[in-house]
């Protein structure tokens, strides 16, 4: 008889925290707790929010009359992290340390980790894990390079939900995630389309950085020139010209909205050039589901579509039209990093998977080149 689990997630956002409890992989329970701006406001640290945001989730969870004494699991979205490869972390002292430092950003990403931590040592000592962090990075060598010695391409992409939609179309295939090649493109706020070859992501476009398609709110890549004489007209700010790629590129550019379903109904009423904006942003996700078939030498299981706007026959549609002779096209709209968490701790929890230890060493630190051209990085 199979066991039944109870596993307790969570992902904090800016300004509120996901929680969702599962029994193995059956969500019973969740809810999107808001934490008010003006009190994080008065914190001087993301840090310092810990306690505000743990006693407005026992809030909640109390409301609920859910008891985390109950659970067999806590697993949570968490960064800040060093790079490191896909899997399942126990939580360990390293990365307690690197989250509240927020190695690698400052964002309330970093208190996953330590609010599950704090769970689980106040309410019996459960297992704490982090399933596939958003520092996962599995690149190629030569994925790597740029045209500009000193800059090379890190992984930036939506790995929690990329790597659960990508499992779970190989077990429709009935086949090992680690034997299959995969094109993943997550389309939200953000777009990232990976490789995905034998399990690992070897190439993606860096999706903070702004490259690759643009986005509902993301520039994507743009010719670098133009965006040099813009930093130094005069006219804007360094924050604003990150703005600019990061949260006011794409179609809130152009049409001053990154609300697809919005966008669909400016459409409708006949606006060809909203039209056009929505498909060249397919379009453009198109050309870098090709870069990704050829990075997999052809040899493509599937190409998957996941996010929000994956919602959107017209858009699926588009892209299976232009892509739909790679490889078969498979969508799953919508968001599934709960599920991937609650995922992940139950194959942890049955031996199905291996857990990994996080060293706090990063997996690629750059090129260290030897003077017989060996790499040592």
């Amino acid at each position: 008889m199979e066991r039944i689990y109870k596993i307790f997630t969570l992902s904090p956002g800016s300004t509120s925290t996901k929680l969702a409890v599962f029994e193995n992989n059956t969500q019973v329970f969740k809810a999107n707790v808001a934490h008010d701006p003006a009190v994080l406001k008065t914190f001087e640290t993301i840090g310092d929010q810990l306690p505000y945001r743990r006693e407005t989730i026992l809030s909640e969870l109390y409301k609920a009359k859910i008891s985390l004494t109950a659970m067999d699991a806590y697993a949570a979205y968490s960064g800040g992290l060093e790079s490191m490869v896909g899997g399942i972390y126990p939580i360990n002292e390293a990365i307690l340390k690197h989250s509240r430092e927020g190695r690698t950003v400052k964002h309330p990403a970093i208190l996953g980790a330590q609010l599950i931590q704090a769970f689980s040592d106040e309410f019996g000592g459960a297992p704490a894990y982090l399933v596939n962090p958003p520092d996962v990075d599995e690149y190629e060598e030569l994925a790597r390079f740029t045209g500009i010695r000193g800059i090379y391409r890190e992984s930036r992409v939506h790995v929690l939900n990329q790597k659960e939609v990508a499992m779970r179309y190989a077990k429709e295939l009935r086949r090992p995630y680690e034997e299959c090649n995969f094109i993943v493109a997550h389309v939200g706020g953000g777009l990232s389309v990976t490789a995905h070859k034998k399990g690992r992501m070897v190439d993606g476009n860096d999706v903070l950085n702004g490259e690759g398609p643009m986005a509902p709110n993301r520039s994507g890549s743009v010719p670098a020139v133009p965006i040099i004489d813009m930093c130094f007209s005069g006219e804007y700010t360094h924050q604003e010209m990150i703005q600019k790629i990061s949260k006011t590129g794409g179609l809130v550019s152009h049409l001053g909205t990154d609300n697809t379903m919005e966008i669909k109904k400016i459409i409708a009423s006949g606006n060809t050039y909203a039209k056009l904006v929505y498909d060249a942003m397919a379009y453009q996700l198109c050309k870098a589901v090709g870069a990704c078939a050829a990075v997999l030498q052809g040899q493509v299981d599937g190409i998957i579509l996941t996010g929000g706007v994956s919602n959107d026959l017209y858009f699926t549609g588009f892209v299976e039209l232009y892509c739909g002779w790679i490889a078969p096209v498979k969508v799953y709209g919508g968001d599934f990093e709960m599920e991937a968490l609650a995922a992940g701790t139950v194959r942890a929890l049955n031996g199905e998977e291996e857990t990994k230890v996080y060293t706090g060493y990063p997996v690629w630190e750059g090129f260290n080149r030897t003077e017989t051209g060996k790499s040592n990085g």
